[in-house]
């Protein structure tokens, strides 16, 4: 038989394409001999080594390979593969003893239908007097580790069930007191548990046009145009804008990927960042309840935040000139997967940029911003995470997680209070929870040896070099090793960390870098024995630095599904390494305490969360001063006109 052969990505970072991937598959499958019990969980490219990457120039061919993740359900054996895409061959085959990949999307559709045909679940649904199990929504929860056998020898899921009215109802707004404990791998409900409540919550709590009712008026179009179109270019997967230059990626489990971010400075790209992605996020409930008490929710390693993307296509998600890239993946039987318009890219106004008035000339000076937006928004059962990074003209990055969507409901008895979330309607509330999200940032501040420091505003001591006690000074310290280095925000000090290179200075002897501008944050209110804290121990600190290590990429471990625990960025600092003046990974924890409201009902308006990176001494003065200005113009409308208005 003829060897297969396909066209390779002509960067190293170039996302597999659909025929590279079908080929990864075809090619594990023959050589491996794969049957019908063995579900493609991911595939992936296996990014090269950074020095590969660092040193390519288009002119030498290099390794492309593919990284995938299988599971066998009938051995309930998971195994990890690379596949040479030069050679057409398996270049290593590795079995994961004891751990359970993520959770598949082929799983969360037949796990609904295995519950709904299950006599246990059909018994349980006629005791309370539920004919319509057609109605029923079953929407899969992980079941996490707590100790028990089954924890740690089947490969479960835990779903919470909700009843519609019709099939087009807001069924969150019926939670059922029951919960199937369902075997992935037999796709068999083991047993359902069920609670009492007294009735089930009947209240209506829908969202559509056509249900909401009469809906509001004057609201007039805004249109977005750019007559000349974007100012960004592209090439595959390369963008440049504004000085900008990085390359967009997405795979399965992470979703949107951000790698070599440069900038270019008096006509030279100077890097940033080597690669920025979501690394984990976990949404711990503060219900001490037998139904809500399990829900520990890690959305990208247990759920994978890539193939849970939404299609921007048909929505408002983005507007204006736009730019859309697919997400491409396979299903648990290897066979591809698109996400249309996984990925949206775009220009927006963001106001005043730098302005003055010299009060003396009436002259005036002033500079519109304008950020290129690169996005992609994932659907969790309930949930809508929308992920969005910012670059700025004036050097700057944000990254912004956007929470809406519909909140997680519990029943409670006729005249109950409850005390650990909020009543949303009549025997309906909605639990208090957290969310929260690991970013991890594989630094390149002009160059790989950067290092970390904190920094502290403190008030100088009274005394002859203060006389009006009014001074303050910002006081840096080197966070030299990994123990060291896990810090948490301080308001009281307004602190903050700069990453920095120490041997390469700016105009006036600083060390060049990049500080992170915290936002909102929290800290975990489950206590350190739970098994929360266990499994997520990343989410007790802030900021955390490891050098950089090509197999550590998520903070809870590579397996969070069913683990017992004890991995991830917590267990890695233990080795206490040097995180000096070398190739470092700076991790950032920030979280969202959500005590939820009834106006949060039925959907939730969105919440942002994020943080920024901001040039610190990276320039010798401010990269936006080029900035050309804008046409004077306003728009008059036709009773605008009417009053003298001139556009």
């Amino acid at each position: 038989m003829a060897q297969l052969t396909v066209e390779l990505g002509n960067h190293p970072l170039e996302p597999l394409s659909k025929e590279e991937i079908l080929a990864a598959v075809s090619v594990v499958k023959k050589q491996r001999r794969l049957g019908g019990n063995d579900r493609f969980v991911s595939v992936m490219l296996k990014e090269p080594k950074k020095e590969v990457v660092l040193a390519f120039d288009g002119t030498k061919p290099f390794e492309r390979e593919a990284f995938l993740i299988v599971l066998n359900s009938k051995d309930n054996a998971t195994y990890e593969a690379v596949v040479s895409l030069n050679r057409m061959q398996v270049v290593s085959w590795k079995h994961i003893p004891g751990v359970q990949p993520m959770i598949m999307l082929d799983e969360q559709v037949e796990c609904e239908a295995a519950v709904k045909a299950s006599p246990l679940f059909l018994d349980a649904l006629e005791r309370l007097g539920i004919d319509s199990p057609e109605l029923v929504m079953v929407d899969l929860w992980s079941a996490g580790n707590w100790g028990a056998e089954e924890d740690a020898t089947i490969r479960l899921a835990r779903p919470l069930c909700f009843l519609r009215s019709d099939e087009k109802d807001n069924g969150y707004a019926r939670p059922l007191p029951l919960v199937p404990i369902v075997d992935l791998n037999k796709m068999e409900v083991l047993r359902v548990e069920e609670y009492e409540y007294t009735k089930i919550p009947m209240q209506e709590a829908n969202y559509t046009p056509d249900r909401v009712g009469p809906l509001r008026t004057g609201i007039r179009p805004i249109e977005i145009t750019q007559p000349e179109g974007p100012s960004f270019a592209i090439n595959g997967h390369e963008v440049e804008w504004q000085n900008w230059k990085f390359r967009i990626g997405f795979n399965a489990r992470e979703g949107l990927t951000i790698h070599t971010v440069t900038y270019r400075d008096q006509g030279r790209d100077r890097p940033v960042l080597y690669r920025a992605a979501l690394s984990e996020m976990v949404v711990p409930y503060g219900d001490p309840g037998p139904i809500q008490n399990r829900k520990n929710a890690f959305d990208s390693g247990e759920y994978g935040i890539g193939q849970l993307a939404n299609s921007l296509e048909l929505g408002c998600d983005c507007v204006g000139y736009i730019q859309y890239f697919d997400g491409i993946m396979t299903d648990s039987k290897g066979e591809l997967m698109t996400i249309k318009n996984a990925i949206c890219m775009h220009e927006e106004d963001y106001g005043i940029l730098w302005k003055h008035t010299d009060w003396r000339t009436n002259d005036v000076e002033v500079r519109r911003s304008r950020r290129l937006v690169v996005s992609s928004i994932s659907t969790v059962a309930n949930y809508e995470y929308g992920f969005f990074w910012y670059f700025y003209q004036d050097g700057s990055i944000q990254f912004e997680v956007k929470l809406t969507g519909i909140l997680s409901t519990a029943g409670l008895h006729p005249g109950e209070t409850p005390k650990y979330g909020t009543m949303i309607g009549p025997d309906l509330y909605a639990p208090n929870h957290q969310h929260f999200f690991n970013v991890r940032m594989d630094m390149q501040i002009d160059g790989n040896e950067n290092s970390v420091y904190e920094v502290n505003v403190v008030a100088e001591e009274p005394g002859e070099q203060n006389p009006r006690d009014n001074g303050f000074y910002a006081k840096s310290t080197l966070l030299e090793t990994e123990r060291q280095a896990v810090r948490d925000i301080k308001l009281e000090t307004a602190r903050y960390w700069k990453i920095v290179n120490d041997n390469v200075k700016n105009d006036y002897g600083q060390s060049v870098g990049y500080k992170i501008v915290t936002g909102e944050n929290c800290f975990p209110f489950a206590s350190p024995n739970s098994s929360l804290i266990k499994r997520a121990g990343f989410i007790r600190h802030h900021l955390w630095v490891t050098p950089y290590n090509e197999n550590e990429m998520y903070a809870a471990g590579n397996y969070p599904n069913q683990h017992i625990g004890g991995d991830g960025l917590s267990a890695w600092v233990e080795q206490d390494r040097p995180v000096k003046n070398t190739d470092i990974v700076v991790w950032y924890t920030m979280g969202h305490t959500h005590v939820p409201r009834p106006e949060d009902w039925p959907v939730m308006p969105a919440a942002y969360i994020g943080f920024m990176l901001k040039p610190v001494g990276f320039f010798n003065r401010s990269p936006a001063i080029d900035l050309p200005p804008m046409p004077k113009k306003h728009a008059c409308s036709s009773a605008m006109k009417a009053n003298g208005c001139q556009s």
